[in-house]
């Protein structure tokens, strides 16, 4: 009975032993699998938070999405201060997006960010601004367009005189900026400045500095060079899946890609200014699924090109043209003129195909739910709609009666 005993005992160590082993060679082989390279395997898209941080908070928050499959990519502007109630904070409260950064880290911030664009992003890359700057130079500066010259002093709580020290100094054109000047870009804001247009240049600066690497790529991912480059950032990946990733991004095709700011209305709560997205977030989330479907549809290549548009208000409610155009600029669509119709009392919206882009045209209806459609060519039955203009667009929408501001309300 007794050696019965031991040989049970044994028989039931041995088990142990073997279920250990087995656990840690899962455990191992999960460990090497490299996350990025599932999601390039799978066909899916490679969605990444980027942060640019300054002071322990962030300066600039974008997600920068990619289809590897045909390099086509997107990217989102999430402004530090968009006004969220933030169930993540202790009380929860109404307060900036950047407040959950500061106290509760960057794991939670990436969270809320999923929360309020509804998708889901596995990796984030945080950046300060200074490590920023120092690999622009590392690159040998980035390349950007500037469409007029600056020349503006940096605001300054002295009441002194500005000094040359305080003033920006930007050319015009294609440029090479040092990281010195790249620090001016993306910090200067003027008189003139809306807060989108900082975003925007913040934006190009990050693409500029994905291209500057997809440039230097050799030199980049070399082992010595790499090596000092992840130093500078902190991801929830690292070694060669940090690699993987930036070595994707970096083969984006920045020309086909229009980077979108968050829209929103400006209210001051507790003493802060913070932008509060409009329809309570649904219409970036609307934006977004829209973007990241055109990644598929058949007729992305015709989707690529910014379209002009021109919207008339057909209606007696004031600023309804000027309120759909912001609507239509959160899609990405360019807005060229906002005006009344020469009738107010137009009854059906429609959407008037100038470059016979069907494809597009329905596209753009979808924003409003708007399935009227006619081309310029044809002039319509309805004598209350003047389909005619004297301005160089694509598509004119003139609103209607039946709509509510957000949608074509169908009778």
């Amino acid at each position: 009975m007794k050696a019965v005993k031991i040989d049970r005992s044994i028989i039931f160590l041995m088990f142990i032993l073997v279920l250990l082993v087995v656990s840690l060679i899962a455990l191992v082989f999960e460990l090497k699998t490299d996350p990025v390279e599932n999601i390039i395997k799978d066909d899916k898209l490679l969605n990444v938070l980027f942060i640019i941080e300054e002071d322990g908070a962030p300066f600039s928050a974008n997600i920068i999405t990619y289809y590897p499959e045909n390099k086509r990519a997107a990217m989102f502007d999430i402004p530090p201060q968009t006004g969220l109630i933030l169930h993540s904070l202790t009380p929860p409260r109404t307060d900036r997006i950047e407040a959950c950064y500061i106290e509760k880290g960057k794991e939670t911030f990436r969270r809320e960010v999923e929360n309020l664009t509804d998708i889901e992003i596995p990796f984030y890359v945080v950046i300060s601004l200074d490590d920023f700057i120092k690999l622009s130079d590392f690159l040998s500066g980035l390349n950007l367009f500037i469409p007029t010259p600056v020349d503006v002093y940096l605001e300054s709580d002295m009441e002194a005189e500005p000094t040359l020290e305080e003033r920006v100094l930007l050319p015009s054109g294609s440029v090479v900026l040092d990281g010195d000047k790249i620090r001016s870009y993306v910090t200067y804001t003027s008189e003139d400045d809306r807060e989108m247009a900082v975003a925007m240049r913040r934006q190009q600066a990050l693409l500029a500095f994905f291209r500057s690497i997809n440039d230097n790529y050799d030199f980049v991912f070399s082992s010595e060079m790499f090596s000092m480059f992840e130093s500078c950032m902190e991801s929830n990946i690292s070694g060669p899946s940090l690699k993987n990733l930036l070595q994707e991004l970096s083969g984006i095709d920045v020309e086909r890609l229009v980077p979108q700011q968050m829209r929103g209305s400006v209210r001051i709560v507790d003493g802060k200014e913070m932008i509060f997205p409009f329809y309570d977030g649904d219409l970036q989330k609307e934006i977004i699924r829209k973007t990241l479907a055109g990644f598929l549809s058949e007729n992305a290549e015709d989707l690529e090109r910014i379209y002009a548009l021109e919207i008339l208000n057909g209606t007696t409610t004031q600023d309804l043209a000027r309120r759909t155009s912001e609507l239509y600029q959160g899609f990405g669509y360019d807005v060229v003129r906002v005006a009344n119709a020469p009738e107010n009392n137009v009854k059906e919206t429609v959407i008037i195909d100038r470059i016979e882009g069907d494809s597009v045209a329905r596209a753009i209806g979808q924003v409003i739910h708007c399935d009227n459609i006619r081309t310029a060519a044809v002039k319509s039955d309805d004598e209350d709609v003047d389909d005619g203009t004297e301005y160089l667009v694509d598509f004119t929408i003139i609103l209607g009666s039946d709509f509510n501001g957000r949608y074509v309300i169908k009778k």
